[in-house]
């Protein structure tokens, strides 16, 4: 799969998964009220974060001209890596809160 579809790809993946990380954070603020606190939706902040750097850099990837190879691929690649990193932290977040370690 060459670069520019990458970023294609990346880019919708990575806005659905801070939407998800939004939604979370507003089911886990109703659930506080009748659990008690716990941090998760401060866990699942910090985790939309890395999905928002991983959408910018993948905009700015697909927005990069032929001439900035170079920069279009480094963007790319931190786009790739912060929406595994994204994944990964929902996936243990998750798996925290079922099991109800936070």
């Amino acid at each position: 799969m060459n670069n520019i579809q990458l970023s294609h790809h990346i880019l919708p993946n990575a806005s659905t998964m801070l939407g998800v990380c939004l939604t979370g954070i507003g089911l886990v603020k109703l659930a506080e009220v009748h659990l008690g606190p716990s941090h998760v939706d401060e866990y699942l902040a910090i985790d939309a974060v890395c999905f928002m750097i991983s959408c910018m850099c993948s905009y700015a990837s697909i927005r990069r001209d032929r001439r900035g190879q170079n920069m279009r691929s480094r963007l790319e690649q931190t786009a790739d890596y912060f929406f595994m990193i994204g994944l990964v932290a929902m996936t243990f977040i998750s798996v925290l809160f079922a099991y109800e370690f936070v």
